[in-house]
């Protein structure tokens, strides 16, 4: 096994590698978020990116489905199967107008917002307690920015 200081420490070049290298570390930061994320949002029988896309259906009656993939920075394949499923749950409705898919809120879907608005400011304080406050926000911030930037140099 190849080791190196770094400081006192002794770390395996392997190990340096995976702290260093964005793509894994990324992945799972990703992987633990989503854990959080999915034991958060069980309650309200969602997956946390349905319950984003509902989210955005209450803010904007009438979305279009490339507005809601737009918004949630997902491809249209993966927006109409989510759709699809909150359909069958009876959360929402489209209606086709012309070449658009609108997609409206039922009442029952309605009805959902309050315990999504309640398993996301769990999940938040889950990071909170874990990061603190300030730092969570400005983390999450700083890989939003982080994103936007390399999603729009590709």
């Amino acid at each position: 096994m190849r080791k190196q200081f770094i400081g006192n420490e002794v770390v395996t070049v392997l190990g340096t590698y995976l702290k260093e290298c964005l793509y894994f570390t990324a992945n799972r930061l990703g992987r633990v978020i989503t854990k959080m994320a999915e034991d958060e949002f069980a309650a309200s029988g969602l997956s946390p990116t349905s319950a984003f896309l509902l989210m955005a259906v209450f803010e904007k009656e009438g979305i279009s489905q490339k507005e809601l993939g737009e918004i949630l920075h997902l491809q249209p394949s993966t927006v109409t199967r989510l759709i699809e499923k909150l359909i069958i749950k009876g959360l929402i409705t489209n209606r086709v107008d012309g070449r658009l898919s609108l997609i409206y809120a039922t009442d029952k879907g309605k009805a959902s917002e309050e315990p999504i608005n309640e398993c996301w400011n769990n999940l938040r304080g889950r990071y909170a307690a874990l990061l603190g406050e300030k730092e969570s926000d400005e983390l999450s911030l700083y890989l939003y920015k982080v994103s936007d930037r390399i999603e729009n140099i590709e």
